[in-house]
């Protein structure tokens, strides 16, 4: 199952990819296929982008003209929302259901579509099996480290230049990724790396840092996620950005859980509070307490990645969370161009 329905709102590549590299992945998904003797390739998207839909249907007449020995493809549309790609909301939207993720301690390897093993694989991997089955191990391992090889699509955004989406070596460092998108439009503030479910970055940990996964995870406790790189400015405020984003997560709840539905909601109500410099002095104790709580305890791991970034923020900015704690404002508001996208229709009833 190849899984591009992208719900990280900070996320472009799979977008891309999907649209101007589609035989690359389906190249990649008729291999795995093979490798699994799997009988049905199944395309997850997101709803919205006609210029996709366009291009996958294009792909894959073209693949039936050529008469290729594969499996045929269905493609299965899905909302837009941020839980949406969780590979057991992906299990059950294929399967009839909502695409919320579903109560069950069996992995979709085990117990899949129609309760048959299912492989879900994000569309970079898939793309990746397909050159590396083309060129070979040893020239996919010219690019990254002994540990981490090859590349990765990342998005930029933020206080960049030319933010987009751009192909990075992992054994780069950041200050060359961002001479590539052009260089930052003011000096930066600060970073969030790997999107909502991230870990916010200091400005003084940025010149030099490897973007080597291992590296980022030995000392920051962090990773690329879904390769994400949002640069927020000096005159940004990552504690009005971090509170927007548990807001929109708060949002895209699948309300089947305590933890996620009234946690989250309570969190985002206490968070907006202390963006607006207006606190009651308990709030960042209840923040804190209420972080603990939630954590580990929902059904599946929206809650987790949604006060893993809030927890990271409050923890790099102290002095952006002093100043509104002390009732001033730090910073502008959004001043990083983050994006705030709407919550769904669905996560609002």
């Amino acid at each position: 199952m190849v899984n591009a329905s992208e719900g990280e709102p900070l996320s472009k590549k799979d977008g891309i990819l999907i649209t101007l590299r589609t035989h690359l992945v389906l190249d990649g998904a008729a291999l795995a296929a093979e490798t699994l003797g799997a009988k049905d390739i199944v395309l997850y998207l997101a709803k919205g982008s006609e210029t996709t839909r366009s291009s996958v249907e294009d792909a894959l007449r073209e693949r039936r003209l050529a008469h290729l020995p594969e499996p045929s493809v269905q493609i299965v549309w899905t909302d837009h929302r941020y839980i949406s790609g969780e590979s057991s909301a992906v299990v059950n939207r294929v399967s009839g259901g909502p695409a919320k993720p579903r109560f069950s301690l069996q992995r979709a390897a085990e117990s899949g579509v129609d309760g048959r093993p299912t492989l879900v694989q994000n569309a970079e991997t898939l793309a990746h099996v397909a050159l590396i089955a083309r060129y070979g191990s040893n020239w996919f391992r010219q690019l990254g480290t002994p540990d981490s090889p090859g590349s990765a699509l990342m998005t930029l955004s933020g206080n960049v230049n030319q933010p987009g989406v751009y192909e990075v070596d992992l054994g780069a460092q950041l200050d060359g990724v961002l001479e590539a998108a052009g260089g930052t439009v003011s000096p930066a503030g600060g970073a969030l790396i790997g999107g909502y479910f991230g870990n916010w970055l200091a400005a003084s940990s940025l010149a030099g840092l490897p973007l080597d996964p291992e590296h980022l995870q030995s000392q920051y406790g962090a990773s690329l996620g879904c390769g994400i790189l949002a640069i927020l400015p000096q005159s940004g405020c990552a504690i009005v950005e971090s509170a927007s984003i548990i807001d929109y997560l708060a949002g895209e709840t699948a309300d089947q859980c305590g933890p996620c539905v009234n946690g989250l909601a309570a969190l985002a109500e206490t968070m907006r509070r202390i963006a607006a410099s207006n606190p009651e002095s308990t709030d960042i104790d209840r923040v804190w307490r209420w972080t603990n709580m939630v954590r580990g305890r929902g059904a599946c791991h929206h809650p987790d990645g949604a006060v893993g970034q809030l927890s990271s923020a409050l923890s790099v900015f102290k002095d952006h969370l002093r100043s509104h704690l002390s009732g001033q404002r730090c910073y502008g508001v959004h001043v990083g161009g983050f994006p705030q996208p709407p919550r769904s229709s669905e996560a609002s009833r």
